[in-house]
C-alpha cells in the first residue's frame, strides 16, 4: 500500500511538473489566438518567427553570453574544485559550505546586488555586465559538478602515473583531466542552460539596447500574447531539455564507468 501511494504521489508530481510544458508546446501548433480552444494544427507561429529579426538579435545576444560565461564559469569552477577537494583542512570544507549560500539566494535578491555592485564601481550596464552576472551565479553549479565528480575519480590511477616517472604536470594533462572530463562538459551543459534561460538576473543588470531571448519574450507577452510566444517558447523548452537530457547522459555514463572500474 506504501508503494503504491508513493507511486501515485509521484505521478501527480510529475505531471505537475510536465503537463503546463507539454500544454504548451502542444499550443504553439494551435492555429486559433485563443489558448482556451483549440482549432486545427498549423506550423503558422513557427514561421513567423522568422519574420522577427528583434528574436534573432537577442538569441545571438543569449548564445554570446551563454557561451562566454559557460567557458569561464567552466574553467574557474574547475579550478576552483580542484583546490577545494584536494585540500584537507576545513578551510577547504567551510569554502565548500559557502558555495550553496549563492545557490538558495533568491534570484530578485541576487540580481538587486549584483546591480548595485554595478553601480557603486561604475560598470556601465549592458553585454558586459550580463556576461558577469551570469558568470557569477554558473561558478557555483559548476564547482559542485565537478567537484561531485572529482571525490568520485579513483587517485590511486595519478598516484601510479607519478610512481611510474610521470611529473605532477604530464599526471594532470593525462589522468587527471580525462578522468575529469564528463563532470566538466556535464558542468558546461548545465551552465550554458542557467545562463541561456535566466531572466531575472538579466532583468536587472542588463542595460537599454541589451536583450536576452527570455526578456524579448517577456516583452512579447507585455504587449499580447500571441501563439508566437508558445512557438518561441516551445523551441525553449525543447532546446534546455535536450541540453539536460545530455549533461545526463555524460553523468549517468560517467556514473557507470566508475561502478565497472
Amino acid at each position: 500500500m506504501t508503494r503504491k501511494l508513493t507511486t501515485v504521489i509521484a505521478v501527480i508530481g510529475y505531471a505537475a511538473l510536465l503537463l503546463p510544458l507539454l500544454l504548451l508546446i502542444a499550443f504553439s501548433f494551435n492555429s486559433s489566438r485563443s489558448g482556451a480552444r483549440w482549432d486545427s494544427f498549423t506550423f503558422e507561429w513557427y514561421v513567423r518567427l522568422l519574420h522577427r529579426p528583434d528574436l534573432f538579435i537577442a538569441l545571438r545576444t543569449s548564445l554570446i553570453v551563454g557561451v562566454t560565461a559557460t567557458v569561464v564559469s567552466t574553467t574557474l569552477g574547475t579550478i576552483a574544485a580542484l583546490a577545494i577537494g584536494r585540500d584537507p583542512r576545513r578551510l577547504a570544507r567551510a569554502a565548500e559550505a559557502v558555495l550553496m549560500l549563492p545557490i538558495v539566494t533568491p534570484e530578485v535578491i541576487a540580481g538587486i546586488s549584483l546591480l548595485i555592485l554595478f553601480t557603486a564601481t561604475g560598470i556601465h550596464l549592458g553585454l558586459t555586465s550580463v556576461i558577469i552576472a551570469h558568470i557569477t551565479f554558473c561558478i557555483p553549479f559548476t564547482i559542485l559538478v565537478v567537484l561531485a565528480r572529482l571525490r568520485g575519480m579513483d587517485r590511486s590511477l595519478e598516484d601510479a602515473a607519478l610512481t611510474l616517472g610521470a611529473d605532477e604536470f604530464t599526471a594532470f594533462r593525462r589522468i587527471t583531466i580525462p578522468l575529469l572530463l564528463p563532470g566538466i562538459i556535464a558542468a558546461a551543459l548545465l551552465a550554458f542552460t542557467l545562463s541561456f534561460d535566466d531572466f531575472v538576473i538579466t532583468f536587472f543588470t542588463a542595460g537599454p539596447g541589451t536583450s536576452t531571448l527570455p526578456l524579448v519574450i517577456y516583452g512579447m507577452v507585455r504587449r499580447t500574447v500571441e501563439p508566437s510566444v508558445n512557438a518561441l517558447s516551445a523551441l525553449l523548452v525543447i532546446g534546455t531539455t535536450l541540453l539536460l537530457v545530455a549533461a545526463q547522459r555524460w553523468l549517468g555514463s560517467d556514473a557507470t564507468s566508475g561502478r565497472a572500474g
